[in-house]
């Protein structure tokens, strides 16, 4: 969980920027609800200098160790971008020829996470050498001896899920990029499905950051990106800007309720259970035995959908509680019945009815 500052200010970034940023993480109360990686996107990048060695753009970040050490004193993590390839997306310095060099230079900095993104990877790599690219870099990284998380960002190219942790990954993306649109953010998340038994512990599959808070979507259009997330133990990077938040992307954001379903500790990714038209059901399994339940309305128009237990695989009776409300629905026979607005969703926790044990013979 953290924040990456692209989807917001894509280059426009700078040393201010970013503490202010990393500040806003802890005042808002977004590092108590377990964000804690604040990533340095795209923008900071320089020239790697006659020796090799990687600069910051001076104009934009004059120190970035001073940087990371400012994010560290506030008890946060931090994270930096770059490239397998000779520049970045946006044509910015990468990280080719110098990766040994480049990890060392993150390592001294105190870079925490390294997301790694294929952009003109294609340049200088045949089809056939990407995952010995990325492999590449993640020794570097572990040569280091500094615990670096790394995270691959290839848009799910050549099955990635199937290979990733083989070459070092922690994490990796398995879409292209999401836009702060609701087709966008469904369609990615929505298509996730049968990738489940690609992630775990240790092993992610990422849909990509956060759009929560950017204006492009309504508030229940967020809270359904939310619990798709969630229900996905998806990665949870924030993309907003943290210094003008509302209440409810804040709220949106910190939720513990939700945040546990995707934090659970057996981080099984979830899976869709149940589709008619325009409505769909996901369920995971969550360490306690109970199951977390997403519902989703993507019709442009509110409507009233009911849930067979019995065809979701669940138990007959169930307790069930609402987790963005945060409020107990009672125990529920055989059906779920629940109104949602266009675009909505409802995420639940469910589990089997206690009954009492049989008495035990005297």
């Amino acid at each position: 969980m953290g924040w990456n500052s692209w989807n917001h200010f894509q280059l426009n970034i700078d040393d201010a920027t970013i503490r202010a940023q990393a500040a806003a993480l802890v005042k808002s109360g977004m590092k108590d609800a377990g964000y804690q990686y604040v990533v340095i996107d795209g923008g900071w990048e320089g020239f790697h200098d006659a020796e090799g060695v990687f600069h910051p753009d001076p104009k934009k970040f004059p120190g970035m160790k001073e940087l990371c050490d400012y994010i560290h004193s506030l008890g946060l993590k931090a994270g930096i971008h770059t490239s397998p390839g000779p520049t970045t997306c946006r044509g910015r310095e990468a990280s080719y020829g110098h990766e040994k060099q480049d990890a060392d230079t993150f390592a001294r900095w105190g870079i925490d996470f390294v997301k790694y993104d294929w952009c003109s990877g294609d340049e200088v790599y045949k089809p056939e050498e990407m995952q010995a690219a990325y492999k590449k870099m993640s020794d570097a990284l572990t040569a280091t001896g500094r615990p670096i998380l790394y995270s691959l960002c290839q848009y799910g190219m050549q099955n990635v899920w199937k290979w990733g942790a083989v070459v070092g990954g922690q994490v990796w993306r398995t879409t292209s990029d999401i836009q702060d649109k609701y087709n966008s953010m469904m369609l990615i998340g929505l298509e996730q499905s049968g990738l489940e038994k690609y992630a775990g512990p240790g092993h992610w599959n990422d849909p990509d950051m956060l759009e929560v808070g950017n204006g492009g979507m309504t508030d229940d259009e967020y809270h359904t990106h939310m619990t798709l997330w969630c229900i996905l133990a998806a990665p949870l990077f924030a993309g907003n800007d943290l210094t003008k938040m509302n209440r409810a992307t804040l709220e949106i954001l910190t939720n513990p309720e939700v945040i546990a379903i995707d934090q659970d500790p057996i981080g099984v990714q979830g899976h869709r259970a149940w589709q008619e038209g325009p409505t769909e059901i996901w369920l995971k399994t969550l360490a306690d035995g109970s199951t977390a339940v997403a519902v989703f309305n993507i019709e442009g128009h509110p409507m009233t959908i009911t849930a067979n237990f019995k065809e979701l695989g669940l138990p007959n009776t169930l307790q069930v509680r609402n987790l963005w409300w945060r409020r107990d629905m009672g125990t529920l026979t055989q059906t779920l019945t629940v109104s949602l607005p266009r675009h909505g969703s409802v995420l639940l926790k469910v589990k089997p009815l206690q009954t009492e044990s049989p008495a035990k013979p005297r």
